[in-house]
């Protein structure tokens, strides 16, 4: 498998349909061939991990191509130059999200990025920081109780930013970390309950909607 076959696949697999379609999840159709996720993620998995393929793919600029990138990519292989260079090309949610579930989480310098991307202002930047959270919550099997309440900081900061995109990272990586086990269940919504009494109304929303959940029967009856 090369580059070109690769690129040849989505091509030819590409919709103008699909690709409008894509608006209504305020995901942007430039460089986007309007490929479905389930058939470019079952493609990605035939064809396996494949770095060096997966390196050509990402500078082609194409959506899709990023995607595959990312899946077919080692996550062995990912440092830290990987990880920048690949986060400040993110222009959408959902490429910033499947790097982080499909490969960052996995890879060696994930955790030590975290409080650097969290202390950016680009907006897809400063979101991957707390897709890494949420999806470490489920990857990182290995991480203690306390690596994840280390983040709480991070998050009490950056839930006073009022883009939606970064506000939705943040309350899902919250919710994660208090769904994990049912000691950060607890920590989780102690934390909820302190940032639902602030007077900044970004965070004390954030807050409020994190508790709500995380002290909800459904979440703490599968935590016991």
């Amino acid at each position: 498998m090369t580059r070109d076959e690769v690129l040849d696949w989505l091509k030819a697999q590409g919709s103008g349909a699909h690709r409008a379609s894509l608006a209504r999840f305020n995901i942007p159709d430039r460089n986007m061939l309007g490929v479905p996720m389930g058939p470019m993620k079952a493609q990605a998995k035939k064809w396996g991990r494949n770095h060096d393929v997966a390196l050509e793919l990402w500078p082609s600029g194409i959506y899709e191509a990023r995607i595959v990138a990312a899946h077919i990519a080692d996550p062995d292989q990912v440092d830290g130059a990987l990880m920048d260079r690949w986060t400040e090309d993110f222009d959408n949610w959902a490429i910033c999200d499947t790097c982080c579930f499909t490969l960052f989480a996995k890879a060696p310098p994930r955790w030590e990025k975290v409080p650097v991307y969290a202390a950016r202002e680009e907006e897809f930047v400063k979101r991957t920081a707390f897709a890494l959270i949420w999806s470490m919550t489920r990857h990182d099997k290995s991480a203690s109780d306390a690596t994840f309440t280390a983040t709480f900081p991070l998050i009490a900061e950056a839930a006073k930013d009022p883009r939606p995109l970064v506000s939705k990272a943040v309350d899902m990586a919250l919710r994660a970390i208090g769904k994990r086990n049912a000691a950060l269940n607890e920590s989780a919504a102690e934390f909820s309950t302190m940032l639902s009494h602030s007077s900044d109304k970004h965070v004390a929303k954030v807050g409020r909607k994190c508790l709500k959940e995380l002290q909800s029967e459904k979440v703490r009856a599968r935590l016991k």
